[in-house]
């Protein structure tokens, strides 16, 4: 008799440990991360309880990296990307996860742009979106690229692991 795992809080603490370990181990690379595949993933079979991996996942990054105004984006930013696949979790097309992660990568840097609208209206906003423009294309290009190549294993270990969703 196999026992399949359950979302447990020790299941949810691992998840969450795979998931800043993809990012720490990636850092080097500016803006090609795993995360929005994992948290793809992870929403794919877990569900609403996804958040719970997202706001520990947000909580270690501001402990590594401090505490600035990116991390505040984090919070809401991760959160948009998981509740956009939940909406969407019935789709099981590789290429259509990897054409939204990489729409999401091109938009995070203007997700990431609305705390300096409210801090320093639109100017530094619109500065802070434009500067990272490029970074923006990289982080299009990765999301894709790794969607791409790694959804299906991935999906096949989680359905091995979790059950089929």
């Amino acid at each position: 008799m196999t026992v399949k795992p359950t979302a447990s809080p020790a299941i949810l603490g691992l998840m969450t440990a795979i998931l800043f370990l993809g990012q720490v181990l990636l850092r080097a690379l500016p803006n090609v991360e795993i995360v929005s595949l994992l948290l793809l993933l992870y929403t794919l079979f877990l569900g609403r309880k996804v958040f719970y991996i997202v706001y520990a996942f947000v909580l270690l990054e501001g402990f590594l990296y401090g505490f600035g105004i990116w991390w505040f984006s984090y919070l809401y930013v991760w959160s948009i990307w998981v509740t956009v696949v939940y909406l969407l979790r019935q789709n099981t097309s590789a290429l259509f996860w990897s054409i939204l992660s990489g729409l999401f990568g091109l938009l995070f840097g203007g997700l990431c742009a609305l705390p300096y609208l409210l801090i320093g209206g639109a100017g530094a906003a619109f500065s802070y979106w434009v500067s990272g423009l490029f970074f923006d294309l990289v982080h299009c290009a990765g999301n894709f690229a790794l969607c791409l190549a790694l959804f299906h294993p991935l999906r096949r270990l989680m359905q091995t692991i979790f059950g089929t969703h």
